[in-house]
């Protein structure tokens, strides 16, 4: 009599093992987020509301011309400060790569801003919190970062290993074979991947983990309350050209943002007491008694962001009118909401960057060309931005209801799986009131000057202009939002 025949245990290791690795992703994937993240706050009254924005264009005469306003907001806001400043700043270092000139300052500039106004008033709490990225992930030091410590500005470097594994792949293998063995600043053996110097090649592995601190917030005491400013604009020399969009505001939503950015202090190691403390006394602004007049303003954070867009698309109806600049378009979810708000009949306009530009470096147009061709066959009008070896690196949705009233959502977040989803960390506002209303009627003006070329200038072409129909782009793109493949 035969008997049963044996596994193979080989195959059953192996198998073990697949399984084993396959839960790990999952669980890191899937893991709670940190107390404090994924934030939603209620709507509140502000004052003092304002939209400002960076653009890089070329003038009638075909030169390239920059305006900015959003790091003169926030230089100003440092000076005025007494007692509390606080930045959050993703990209905060002077890399450059190859992009093309010109470049401003912008890292020595908010150093220098943050030494001063703390040398002017020794009192005043100054706390910055960035992401290693500037120090390429433990592989190079960072001056500017060592110059504020040392005149007594606190610094936190984010703790990415608290977040989500948006590549769960690679980030299971890191985690087990590379992170234990940490990194080190004396430098290394290959280029750095933001030129200049050379760094580890831990350094390298750990930036394949795709995960980043992607804020840019700026809460700072004025007058006696609270001030902050929401934007996608870095302190980073090489973004310096980006076209970016803030919104800057006083009142009880300024003390939201404040919430979240101790939310990250708490996780990452920042120093006692609580920001908090530093606004006990502040008043609140008194209210505009005009109703419509009377902005408010909702605090966001991660996936909280994606809720509203869902929400503000979703609400939009036939003539509703819904505006969309964005840097990256990519999530699934989001995409299908703006299909369907067409099918509704709601007017859309769609600008986005071409994705060719990375700081000197050409890139193949991956994710926003596929998902342009999807929008425009179902019918949305797409333009894409002008740009001239800078990115059109804005994050805004707005919509103007038929009834003079408007929303923007504006901030950190593209809007795609990674950077809404709850993996990268991500600050955005949502604000109401009169169309009419400053900020937003700002907004509409912007996006106007966009779509038509204002003035004669060139800031958008036509969606003929980077067309591609290659249909294993698309297949790529899909893959990537899918598994986390990719950096946006």
């Amino acid at each position: 009599m035969m008997g049963c025949r044996r596994p193979n245990l080989t195959v059953v290791a192996r198998i073990s093992v697949l399984l084993a690795f396959a839960s790990g992703c999952r669980t890191c994937a899937l893991k709670p987020l940190p107390e404090g993240l994924s934030y939603r706050g209620e709507m509140l009254p502000a004052s003092n509301v304002r939209f400002l924005s960076d653009r890089t264009y070329l003038d009638e005469t075909g030169e390239r011309r920059i305006d900015q306003q959003i790091f003169d907001e926030v230089f100003a806001m440092i000076a005025r400060a007494e007692r509390l400043v606080v930045v959050d700043a993703f990209l905060f270092n002077e890399f450059l790569g190859k992009s093309p000139p010109p470049h401003r300052r912008l890292c020595e500039e908010l150093t220098e801003a943050l030494l001063a106004r703390k040398r002017a008033a020794p009192g005043l709490r100054a706390v910055l919190i960035t992401d290693p990225i500037n120090t390429v992930y433990g592989g190079c030091e960072a001056a500017h970062l060592k110059r504020l410590e040392e005149a007594g500005i606190e610094v936190t470097v984010t703790r990415l290993d608290r977040l989500r594994d948006s590549n769960p792949i690679w980030s299971c293998v890191w985690r087990l074979l590379i992170r234990p063995w940490g990194n080190h600043s004396g430098g290394g053996w290959l280029p750095s991947p933001f030129g200049g110097g050379e760094v580890t090649l831990r350094s390298w592995l750990a930036l394949l983990n795709f995960k980043a601190n992607h804020r840019k917030v700026v809460v700072a005491d004025d007058g006696g309350d609270l001030r902050a400013l929401v934007t996608s604009a870095n302190p980073h020399d090489g973004s310096s050209a980006h076209s970016n969009v803030a919104v800057a505001f006083t009142g009880p939503a300024a003390r939201a943002v404040l919430e979240t950015e101790q939310a990250v202090l708490d996780f990452s190691g920042g120093r006692p007491p609580s920001l908090r403390e530093a606004t006990f006394g502040l008043a609140p602004p008194s209210a505009d008694p005009r109703p419509c007049r009377q902005m408010r303003v909702q605090v966001l954070t991660e996936a909280a962001i994606a809720d509203a867009a869902e929400a503000i698309i979703s609400e939009a109806e036939a003539g509703d009118a819904l505006d969309l600049v964005m840097f990256y378009l990519a999530d699934r979810r989001l995409i299908r909401d703006l299909k369907a708000a067409a099918r509704r009949g709601v007017a859309l306009r769609v600008i986005l960057d071409p994705n060719k530009d990375a700081f000197g470096r050409e890139k193949d147009g991956i994710p926003n060309r596929q998902v342009a061709g999807e929008l425009v066959a179902a019918g949305i009008s797409v333009r894409w931005a002008v740009t001239s070896g800078e990115q059109m690196h804005t994050k805004m949705l707005l919509v103007k209801k038929r009834g003079g009233t408007a929303e923007l959502l504006a901030g950190s977040a593209n809007f795609t799986r990674r950077n809404v989803r709850d993996y990268n960390l991500e600050t955005d506002v949502r604000i109401a009131g009169c169309a009419d209303a400053p900020a937003l009627r700002d907004a509409a003006v912007y996006v106007d000057g966009l779509w038509t070329n204002a003035g004669g200038c060139t800031f958008t072409a036509g969606y003929d202009a980077f067309r591609d129909d290659l249909r294993r782009r698309v297949f790529w793109y899909r893959l990537q939002e899918a598994t986390g493949l990719c950096t946006w």
